[in-house]
């Protein structure tokens, strides 16, 4: 699992798009927390520190701590809304959850063992199918990465789910297939000698 990170936010009485513009003019972001069979609690978010935090790889796949008026919830972000022309986040909706919950989240994948693929060391081009993975596991069991081992992946072959040694308690959401996460294929040279 994942370092949680703790983010400040602020309660909020009011809900609405004036209370948000008004919000935004104040450099905060509206955002909510749901979930967990409690009711929602409207919160806000210093923009500037949330702006660099969502531009980091794997937002949504992070557990995180919100600290709201002294309390931590645990979350996990689920949705942000961006302006359309300048690309600011408007409002984010965050899951709460606890050790046990069961999330859905896609999760990136890391491609490794590149010098040990005999395909890759002949001139071979990784095709990446899938950059990253759909699973279904508990909030405590999230992974950072799926690794995907190359190690003796010769041209022409394909790389799939079954292939791949997935962290325990972490299932793909896809089970009606053994689907492809990359493909070796043959360089422009091989494909001209063989034509």
């Amino acid at each position: 699992m994942t370092d949680t990170t703790i983010i400040e936010a602020q309660s909020r009485s009011r809900a609405g798009k004036g209370t948000a513009r008004k919000l935004r003019t104040e450099g905060r972001t509206a955002a909510v927390i749901y979930g967990n069979r409690e009711a929602p609690h409207l919160i806000s978010l210093e923009s500037r520190t949330f702006d660099r935090l969502i531009r980091r790889p794997g937002f949504f796949n992070h557990i995180y701590d919100l600290s709201v008026d002294g309390t931590n919830q645990r979350v996990l972000p689920k949705d942000i809304q961006f302006d359309p022309v300048s690309d600011v986040p408007l409002h984010v909706d965050f899951l709460r959850v606890g050790p046990d919950t069961t999330v859905v989240v896609d999760v990136p994948c890391d491609f490794v063992n590149h010098e040990q693929s005999p395909g890759l060391k002949r001139g071979g081009v990784l095709g990446v199918v899938r950059h990253a993975v759909q699973v279904t596991c508990r909030t405590a069991d999230i992974p950072e990465t799926i690794t995907v081992d190359l190690a003796g992946f010769d041209v022409g072959a394909s790389i799939h789910i079954s292939a791949v040694k997935l962290p325990d308690g972490v299932k793909p959401t896809i089970t009606d297939r053994d689907f492809t996460i990359a493909t070796i294929g043959a360089p422009s040279g091989l494909k001209s000698e063989a034509a």
